[in-house]
């Protein structure tokens, strides 16, 4: 009986947000451009597919990926032995092992980076890699998360990393190559999705609840390095790509 309310609070919520969707593509469609719906009943279809999709999403959120976050958090800081305001360094590297893993694992399996990265390979006629870039941007994403745990471990305020992180972009986005700049700077979008947000943002308020801090303030801000991270390593691996090249010509 739990788990049939559980399922029948969350189908309100994915009819509420869908109902401006279909109301906007109707007005257009009849008011705008004063033509019939096409293929009605492939329309219903994708429709009800699209309806299932999100109530199992948001029920796949709350049910597993929000509590594996927070439970990670909980058996980590139990693990390393310490409740204290600031950790010491014995138990960061422990901390930040498991976010550097839970953000790069997390980041690979992303539907959403894989489309681009198939995407970008196909358009670029193969000179840009699927794989390498996948693993350039888990690893960005990865390094984000990293630092956001022993961020909130440490008690250093999130500004050091936003201001010092934004820099380095700035001065990659003005030596690497031109092609490669808008695809790193949408690969931190990319990592933002379905599987990587949950556990992510679970594990930083996890730790913030685990270490006494706001959980406003500390624990959301793990999501922002997540984001940041992926731009450094996408045009870091450009970079070295053209270097790599560059001195192959060189050689030879």
């Amino acid at each position: 009986m739990h788990l049939i309310n559980i399922l029948i609070q969350k189908l309100g919520p994915v009819l509420r947000d869908l109902a401006p969707i279909m109301g906007a593509i109707l007005f257009f469609q009849r008011v705008v451009l004063r033509r019939e719906l096409t293929h009605v009943p492939q329309l219903v279809l994708g429709l009800m597919a699209v309806l299932v999709g999100l109530w199992m999403l948001l029920l796949g959120l709350d049910m597993s990926l929000f509590p594996l976050g927070q439970e990670l958090a909980r058996q980590l800081v139990a693990a390393v032995g310490s409740s204290d305001r600031v950790a010491g360094w014995h138990e960061l590297w422990k901390i930040g092992l498991l976010a550097f893993g839970l953000g790069f694992s997390a980041t690979v399996a992303e539907p959403a980076l894989l489309a681009v990265a198939l995407k970008a390979e196909e358009i670029s006629g193969g000179t840009i890699r699927a794989t390498p870039l996948r693993i350039a941007v888990a690893l960005g994403s990865g390094t984000g998360v990293l630092l956001g745990a022993v961020r909130i471990a440490t008690g250093v305020p999130l500004m050091v990393f936003i201001v010092a992180g934004y820099g380095l972009v700035i001065v990659q986005t003005l030596r690497a190559p031109p092609q490669i700049v808008a695809l790193a700077y949408d690969a931190g979008g990319v990592t933002t999705s379905t599987i990587t947000v949950p556990l992510v943002a679970a594990l930083g308020v996890g730790l913030a609840e685990q270490f006494g801090r706001p959980v406003l303030a500390a624990g959301f801000g793990m999501i922002a390095l997540a984001v940041l991270f992926p731009m450094v390593t996408v045009m870091g691996y450009a970079q070295l790509a053209r270097w790599w090249a560059s001195r192959g010509r060189r050689t030879s």
